[in-house]
């Protein structure tokens, strides 16, 4: 009896499966005819000079309007981050993409703090209590150096670190530059990995090998490589460091513990 009800759940579920894929089929062919004339090379590649063209007219005025949306996202811990960071990193190549997403980062990951600090301290304990309290150990023995680290490394998702920082005895400006050293090296790889992306013109122009410019294949050899570097970097850090408080007797972190 048991068996013939799971067989029956199996098969219910197989059926509404095959149907969900239909109905996705079904959406996808309707948006091609709807909206495929607009999903050609030509149409994008007018977009992007326009595009181009308020960048030329405004330059001011679209970076206020970027550094605004980013600093949103941000701010607001809404998902989203990374693809602003590539598209803009395509958009104002590396210098002028570097000082926006840097500092819209820096300021949205202390905005969403100081919301976190004052405005909703007790939801967030009751979701990050755990991690509130290794975060306040960590902080008393390792001051600054441990958001550098988290900022540096990010094991730990950037909203929650905003979020629960927020609840911690970290002073604002503190929060503020060691985020903004911090983040620094992640931001510029990426950035320098987007601003490698070819125009669409070029693209069109050179066909699909076009697209693998020098600068693009060394940012991505550089994205790939860049947490591994650094988790070797820091390790190699942290020992020296060790060594150094044995040296002079005063004791490490794992003899605290």
């Amino acid at each position: 009896m048991m068996k013939d009800k799971e067989e029956r759940g199996h098969g219910r579920r197989g059926w509404l499966r095959w149907v969900l894929l239909a109905v996705v089929v079904t959406i996808g062919i309707v948006l091609v005819q709807q909206f495929g004339e607009y999903v050609n090379l030509d149409f994008l590649k007018r977009q992007e000079a326009r595009l181009n063209e308020l960048k030329s007219d405004y330059p001011l005025a679209v970076a206020a309007v970027a550094l605004i949306i980013y600093v949103t996202v941000t701010g607001l811990s809404l998902p989203g981050a990374l693809v602003l960071s590539l598209l803009y990193g395509w958009y104002f190549k590396f210098w002028a993409g570097l000082l926006i997403v840097s500092f819209a980062s820096t300021t949205g990951a202390t905005l969403a703090f100081l919301m976190s600090r004052y405005f909703f301290r007790e939801s967030i304990e009751r979701k990050f209590g755990s991690r509130l309290e290794s975060f306040q150990r960590h902080l008393s023995r390792e001051g600054a150096y441990f958001l550098f680290s988290l900022r540096l490394i990010p094991a730990v998702p950037f909203f929650v670190i905003n979020l629960v920082m927020g609840l911690t005895r970290i002073r604002v400006w503190t929060y503020w530059w060691v985020s903004q050293l911090g983040m620094l090296p992640a931001t510029m790889v990426i950035i320098y990995t987007a601003a490698g992306v070819p125009s669409l013109d070029s693209l069109a122009r050179r066909g699909s090998s076009g697209l693998l410019s020098p600068q693009l294949v060394s940012g991505l050899i550089l994205l790939a490589a860049f947490p591994w570097l650094v988790r070797t970097l820091k390790a190699r850090f942290d020992r020296n460091k060790a060594e150094r408080s044995v040296d002079s007797g005063a004791p490490s972190d794992s003899q605290e513990d």
